[in-house]
């Protein structure tokens, strides 16, 4: 449980607005348990071993051979008596081996987990007692004289199916399946801050104690590798019954509302991209009325990795209810929240510029136009300056092409190659190059720009080395520019062998 000291406003408004509240010191479950182990050799071995007894590559390897071991035993029961003799002590002590590293890692498992939380799952009971027996007929198996025994046929007949038993071992695939499973969704949240307590292991953090950040509560494959929404459903219903809501910021795909008692808010958001305004301040104004309704009241936040989209409208309502007064503070302290630095320093915070940006707009819309849209602003798209391009595609800008999106639908493109709705300039003495469009766009509200192009891409960038989002009500004396760090896909600094220091796009506006 950790303290957190942030201004409680909202959390604790009555329906009218009046706060009631202005500072408090919050105790944040960290969804861990609170266990104060000793610094014993004991301890420091157990977090050691924890790592590799839980690793994917661990896993599997049981699995393998749990397969390596029913092929030996078949292979073995097929054999003839004459060829047994031959190979069958070498597919014995092979087995015997596979059974003893089964024990070891059972008492691994129990040792990491410990004895209770171990034994509290059926499955493992289960598993356990099919490690043992098949040990212990491997052992006999493995130790008994045959050649003495074939005075006595019945024996040979009783040790032989026996050894039939140990196929049972298929069943431990049951357990290693959800042990799979487990490592799978660990590995997929990295080190973002996961519930792991009360019998629950889910990429799920309270940001507040009001207000929890989690990954897409999904079915059918995906809950291999994401939140099994069933056991989402069983944690919110366990903590926090008939005053929770949820809101899935997932513009891709949704879930049956009934699971979640038709207490479900969709905010349509494409993944690494923003909200719109509108849809910010109708999100606001839903969180306010449900917060103000019940103090137990609490909201659930999600897209698809709990980070992005997730991260932007958590750092919205926590603006929005007096929690924190600056974008940037906010964006720190979600990032801090849904970060487990135990596990790697890694950020799991917003990370797109362009989701940060819009952070910042609603804190101006919060403070200077109390909650309303802003004035808005015609502008007509002049050119584009982008500076630094050595290096990026071509280095010349002419492998370029240039979408302009408003309200999700294409108002303009152009192709730098053939320049077909504009002419290329370079400025080859300033490492720059200008895109004069043609007939460039008169936009309004919420702009996406894309630089496509298929040179010299980052992997994984789908054709796409640079895009950003602006809104034309905050564009100041008819021009915007956007730093390397500012613009999206080149900010992250795997990337900046490509895109350097000087690296960034100036949009130049006229009017209409």
């Amino acid at each position: 449980m950790t303290s957190v000291h942030y201004n409680a406003h909202l959390d604790s408004k009555d329906v009218n607005g009046n706060g009631v509240m202005e500072d408090a010191e919050v105790q944040i479950d960290d969804g861990k348990e609170e266990l104060e182990e000793p610094d014993t050799m004991y301890y420091r071995l157990r977090k050691w071993i924890a790592p590799i007894v839980m690793s994917f590559g661990f896993r599997v390897f049981g699995v393998v051979l749990i397969f390596v071991d029913i092929i030996l035993v078949i292979v073995d029961l097929s054999l003839s008596t004459k060829n047994r003799e031959s190979v069958g002590t070498t597919l014995e002590v092979i087995s015997l081996i596979i059974s003893f590293f089964f024990l070891i890692d059972v008492l691994l498992r129990i040792y990491v987990e410990g004895f209770k939380v171990y034994f509290s799952s059926k499955l493992n009971i289960m598993d356990a007692c099919i490690v043992v027996i098949t040990l212990v007929v491997t052992m006999i198996y493995t130790f008994s004289d045959f050649s003495g025994a074939s005075l006595i046929p019945r024996l040979v007949t009783f040790l032989r199916s026996l050894r039939i038993i140990i196929l049972v071992r298929i069943f431990r695939l049951a357990s290693q399946k959800k042990e799979m499973e487990k490592v799978t969704r660990r590995m997929v949240s990295e080190n973002k801050r996961r519930y792991q307590k009360d019998g629950f292991d889910l990429d799920l953090t309270y940001v507040t104690d009001r207000v929890i950040a989690m990954s897409f509560p999904s079915s059918g494959k995906q809950a291999l590798y994401r939140n099994p929404i069933r056991e989402v459903v069983r944690f919110l219903d366990t903590k926090h019954l008939d005053h929770y809501k949820v809101y899935n910021l997932c513009s891709e795909k949704g879930y049956d509302p009934k699971l979640f008692h038709y207490r479900v808010e969709r905010v349509m958001i494409d993944d690494h991209n923003v909200p719109s305004l509108d849809d910010m301040l109708r999100y606001t104004s839903s969180v306010r009325e449900w917060m103000a309704a019940d103090s137990r009241n609490t909201i659930a936040i999600h897209c698809k990795g709990g980070k992005g989209r997730t991260g932007t409208m958590v750092c919205t309502w926590l603006i929005d209810s007096d929690q924190f007064e600056s974008a940037q503070d906010s964006l720190d302290y979600f990032g801090e929240r849904r970060t487990d630095k135990s596990m790697s320093s890694k950020f799991q915070g917003v990370e797109t510029p362009s989701q940060s940006r819009y952070v910042g707009y609603y804190e101006i819309m919060k403070n200077k136009y109390n909650r309303q849209l802003p004035p808005p602003q015609s502008l007509k798209i002049k050119s584009l300056r982008i500076h630094s391009i050595a290096g990026v595609g071509r280095g010349n800008g002419s492998d370029l092409k240039v979408r302009i999106i408003v309200r999700k639908e294409q108002v303009f493109q152009c192709v730098c190659a053939k320049q077909e709705n504009c002419t290329l300039f370079p400025d080859a003495g300033n490492n720059a190059v200008v895109i004069s469009l043609h007939n460039g766009p008169v936009v309004c509200g919420d702009v996406k720009v894309m630089f496509e192009s298929s040179a010299g891409i980052p992997k994984g960038y789908e054709d796409c080395p640079f895009f950003f989002w602006f809104n034309t009500s905050f564009i100041e004396e008819h021009r915007l520019y956007l730093s390397r760090e500012e613009l999206d896909n080149s900010h992250k600094s795997k990337t900046w062998d490509i895109y350097k220091e000087d690296f960034g796009v100036t949009v130049s506006f006229t009017d209409p």
